[in-house]
């Protein structure tokens, strides 16, 4: 057993092991390019800009569009409740049940969470999900996990909202150790103890999965310098990237590439040459889209995930557009 208040032989073990390199990891690889910068989407492929909850409609055909075109990722995300206080339920699906969909219906396009609300659930569920979704899309698989920005989520869990940040560095983790681990010793200060007597299974399709911190997650810089293997922050404002990203290969530039990306509520304007419109959503037309994202790329940012929420014109259009205009400068990896 391991004594109180001691840090696990597994969770040391972890901690101490070289960073991986996921340049041979087939979902990481496809999303994240050190030299360049790709596009992926948040779903769902689908345009309801006047209501918290989207349809669904053709969201099968919406995936083999994107997936077929060649775009890198289509990420999840996991909001277990509809708030009126925040008056968008994303995709609505549970992200787990929703990637096992897509392992059956995609090919080639990688899949990750965006993210999986960490404090909110059984790190050793999240394991065993996680590990189970990654084998059926064949290593496509990218775990993304967030703290969660809903305050009244939280209560209707039996849990404090004020200590996700805690929580957060304590189910990672335990999720770590569960993946990576056979047979672990591991005591968790807010979740399980790990005995040595048993072994989580299946394991991750590839030796290791990578986690893609989303958001801030209530902690710092350095912390998720040493503890993920990517970052995709949907908080800043993206004229801010040029401070950021800079910072962030500082803490990051001794070991394998940890790409930094981010997610935006989107819409493709039907004029090409239309200029990016001010406001809090990426909205412009392609020339101007294709001249941001390479800006941003000269800037160090690996990946985009857009968010059609926002947008005025059918995702099939605004797909097909993208895909022979603007990705062929940004392609998967």
């Amino acid at each position: 057993m391991v004594p109180d208040g001691s840090m696990s032989e597994a969770a040391v073990a972890i901690q101490a092991s070289a960073p991986s390199d996921f340049a041979r990891h087939r979902g990481f690889a496809r999303v994240f390019r050190p030299q360049g910068l790709t596009l992926g989407f948040i779903m769902p492929l689908e345009a309801y800009p006047n209501g918290p909850l989207p349809t669904l409609v053709d969201h099968v055909e919406r995936a083999h569009q994107v997936d077929e075109a060649g775009f890198a990722g289509l990420w999840l995300r996991d909001v277990p409740f509809l708030d009126p206080g925040f008056g968008d339920a994303g995709q609505i699906l549970d992200p787990f049940a929703y990637a096992g969909f897509l392992a059956a219906v995609t090919e080639n396009i990688s899949v990750g969470t965006a993210g999986v609300v960490l404090p909110l659930r059984e790190p050793l569920i999240v394991a065993k999900q996680a590990a189970s979704v990654d084998q059926l899309l064949v290593g496509r698989f990218l775990l993304g996990l967030s703290s969660g920005d809903r305050p009244e989520e939280y209560p209707a869990f039996g849990l404090d909202f004020g200590n996700r940040a805690e929580r957060y560095r304590d189910a990672l983790t335990m999720v770590k150790v569960a993946l990576e681990s056979s047979f672990p010793r591991h005591r968790s200060e807010h979740y399980g103890v790990l005995n040595g007597s048993l072994d989580l299974v299946p394991k991750p399709f590839s030796q290791r999965m990578p986690v893609v911190a989303i958001g801030r997650a209530g902690q710092s810089f350095e912390w998720l310098s040493k503890n993920v293997d990517a970052w995709i922050w949907h908080g800043p404002d993206v004229s801010q990237l040029s401070s950021i990203v800079p910072r962030w290969r500082d803490l990051t530039g001794e070991g394998p590439f940890k790409p930094y990306g981010y997610g935006a509520m989107f819409d493709l304007l039907a004029d090409p040459h239309a200029p990016l419109q001010p406001g809090r959503h990426l909205r412009a037309g392609r020339n101007a889209l294709i001249d941001l994202f390479k800006r941003h790329e000269a800037d160090g940012v690996s990946h985009v995930m857009l968010n059609m929420k926002p947008s005025r014109r059918p995702a099939k259009d605004v797909i097909l557009e993208l895909a022979e205009y603007v990705l062929p400068h940004f392609p998967a990896g």
